[in-house]
């Protein structure tokens, strides 16, 4: 199967999830990655060294800053040229609106937030969460090419060979639309939440005292080289910035150990990290649902718990 891989990134710097689509895509043979933006060939070198057969590289000033009028435009001639039978596109921010837009420009469909793809007579098969990833469901895509968009960390990272190489073909950018980027403000620095193995949470359990329950939900992650998480509560209470936020109207979230501290386990939250590998809560009600998608739960206070898991970690870990 021809597949294609659109490499997500900003200012250069690739979203880790785009390796992972690369890697799922080479289970089906010959894969292109896709390339865009300027000053970006580096980047097309690193997807020959990931696994790409191929890049197609549009490095043009007016891809500069992501635009996506202008990159849909550019994905869309190139699809429409030599049509793929499959796009594989990370889960991101940008991801989301290429894919939807290109779908349209395509005349063609998008499977979104897929955690499992396996080939079938020809075409793909998509296992989505549904329901607040209560339940899964497998579907498919009837038009082509089909477009699929993958939940970070559901699929292995292939690990790069140094000095592969491979073609890259050089193909022309086209204008944009009305839109103009003005600029961006920097977000606060740290370990980003959706590529994260380790997540740490509070919610509404650090009400007594905000300031020190995030400090020590910080102290946590830190020692595990982990992102600090939060409920919807947690945010709406002001506690913490929206970007923080995981659930259904905030991030989606797959570590390998996910650590809930006093949040209760709403149906909102859970949708967010629900496919979480391993997930811990610490919550003083027993009665909490958080305690029925756990393998291990403790039933007490964060402000005790956590300290004393974080020592305990510092210790392990010889920190």
């Amino acid at each position: 199967m021809n597949t294609w891989v659109y490499i997500d990134h900003f200012n250069g710097q690739p979203a880790p999830a785009s390796w992972e689509a690369l890697g799922l895509a080479k289970t089906f043979g010959a894969a292109t990655a896709l390339v865009f933006g300027q000053n970006v060939e580096a980047l097309a070198k690193i997807a020959l060294e990931y696994g790409a057969d191929s890049v197609l590289l549009a490095d043009d000033p007016a891809l500069a800053v992501f635009s996506p009028e202008a990159f849909t435009s550019t994905l869309a001639a190139l699809a429409s040229d030599s049509p793929p039978a499959l796009i594989l596109f990370p889960t991101t921010s940008r991801t989301r609106e290429l894919a939807a837009m290109l779908a349209v420009d395509l005349v063609t469909g998008v499977l979104v937030d897929v955690t499992g793809l396996e080939l079938a007579d020809g075409r793909v098969i998509a296992t989505r969460p549904v329901y607040e990833g209560k339940l899964l469901e497998k579907t498919t895509c009837s038009a082509s090419p089909q477009l699929v968009t993958l939940r970070a960390r559901a699929f292995p990272k292939p690990t790069p060979e140094a000095g592969r190489a491979g073609e890259i073909k050089k193909v022309s950018a086209q204008a944009g639309g009305a839109a103009v980027i003005e600029g961006f403000v920097a977000g606060e620095q740290g370990v980003s939440l959706t590529d994260a193995g380790v997540v740490v949470s509070a919610g509404r359990g650090v009400s007594n005292d905000p300031a020190e329950g995030f400090k020590l939900v910080a102290e946590l992650a830190a020692v595990l080289g982990g992102a600090v998480g939060a409920s919807r509560a947690a945010v709406d209470a002001g506690y913490i910035p929206y970007a923080n936020q995981i659930g259904q109207t905030g991030k989606v979230v797959s570590p390998d150990l996910y650590i809930a501290a006093g949040i209760s386990g709403a149906i909102q939250h859970m949708s967010g990290m629900r496919s979480s590998k391993l997930i811990v809560a610490i919550n003083k009600d027993a009665e909490a649902p958080i305690f029925q998608a756990a393998r291990y739960g403790v039933v007490g206070d964060l402000f005790t718990l956590v300290p004393a898991l974080t020592e305990a970690f510092k210790k392990k870990l010889g920190k």
